[in-house]
């Protein structure tokens, strides 16, 4: 199973500066390599200013590749109807050409219609333009010249420099969340994001079978990678863990009410009903993982075996509650006792 940290880059509830902020969080993606963790995966957020500062990955996923050797770089999700497709092409192949190979692009719809908003780019045309700018990309990513004719998007004789380190391109993974999406994504042979947030964990199970059933049927090879972020907090004991993460758990589903008021995924609107009626135990059973090293091994070993998971994003500070000390020892205890195991 490979290891990776969702990382949001956030604003401490205390007022903390953009420029604090973001030297923290390269700060311990730097330390995060030196515990043994596999990969960084680092959110695009725009327009939630009082949350996060990180608006721009592939930028810090610069700067993080100047510090780090080993680290994979992944981008947790680049949102692909609010870029310029070419100029995406050339800034994650510079990217993977100054890291050496080490770029995963995670790629994704985002669902948070404020950030179309903002660009001017209307939602409902989010499905279409994400398909495209995906087409593009990897044609840029792959020929010398090439020529395009889309409905948002037109190129003739264009070229993308530099061509990607890694060849015929960086590993693309794409995140699933609304039920049609999965056998979409299987039959299209993509490795899977997953999320649990408003949904259980065992709810996953028949999205990964229907992923997987149009993966096999579409004749790829092998099953399909499907990789899950998931809340996660490691202390020494179970009731030590459970008490640092409760405020900051508690938080952070009291603001995913008001994010899901405004969904535009049908399911996420289906399960705001639940999630406003949360207690900690319920989401302590099927929605985190939270305890000592052998409790989050023995759990994450479970999801394993149950769903196949081949890798983590783990979420160490859903709700942006947990101070940095604390979280930075839940991701040493992750790395360096709970990793090994599941090697």
């Amino acid at each position: 199973m490979e290891f990776g940290w969702y990382h949001e880059f956030h604003r401490q509830a205390d007022g903390q500066s953009d420029t604090d902020a973001m030297a923290q969080g390269i700060d311990q993606a730097v330390q995060a390599e030196a515990w043994g963790l596999d990969a960084i995966w680092l959110a695009e957020i725009h327009q939630q200013s009082g949350r996060s500062v990180l608006t721009a990955p592939l930028t810090v996923l610069a700067a993080i590749a100047g510090r780090t050797t080993r680290l994979k770089l992944g981008t947790g999700v680049q949102v692909l109807p609010l870029a310029h497709p070419l100029r995406l092409a050339e800034e994650t192949a510079t990217l993977d050409q100054i890291s050496r190979g080490r770029l995963l692009l995670g790629a994704g719809r985002s669902g948070n219609p404020r950030s179309y908003a903002a660009y001017g780019v209307p939602y409902s045309e989010s499905r279409d333009r994400f398909y495209e700018t995906l087409d593009i990309l990897k044609q840029a990513w792959t020929q010398d010249v090439f020529s395009y004719e889309g409905k948002f998007w037109s190129f003739n004789d264009a070229r993308a420099v530099p061509r990607p380190y890694q060849q015929p391109h960086p590993p693309i993974l794409i995140a699933g969340a609304s039920e049609d999406t999965f056998p979409v994504l299987g039959a299209l042979g993509y490795p899977l994001f997953v999320a649990v947030r408003s949904g259980t964990l065992s709810a996953l199970a028949p999205d990964l079978v229907a992923y997987r059933e149009a993966y096999t049927a579409a004749g790829h090879p092998g099953q399909g990678q499907v990789h899950l972020r998931i809340a996660i907090h490691v202390a020494e004991t179970d009731a030590q863990a459970q008490e640092e993460a409760r405020a900051s758990m508690l938080h952070g589903y009291r603001a995913l009410t008001t994010q899901l008021e405004g969904a535009p995924n049908a399911r996420r609107q289906a399960e705001l009903a639940t999630v406003k009626t949360l207690t900690y135990e319920d989401i302590l059973r099927d929605k985190v993982i939270i305890g000592s090293p052998d409790t989050v091994a023995t759990r994450l070993r479970g999801l394993q075996q149950e769903l196949g998971i081949n890798g983590i994003l783990a979420e160490l500070n859903f709700g942006a509650r947990i101070p940095a000390p604390e979280m930075m020892r839940s991701l040493r205890l992750l790395c360096q006792e709970v990793r090994p195991r599941l090697l």
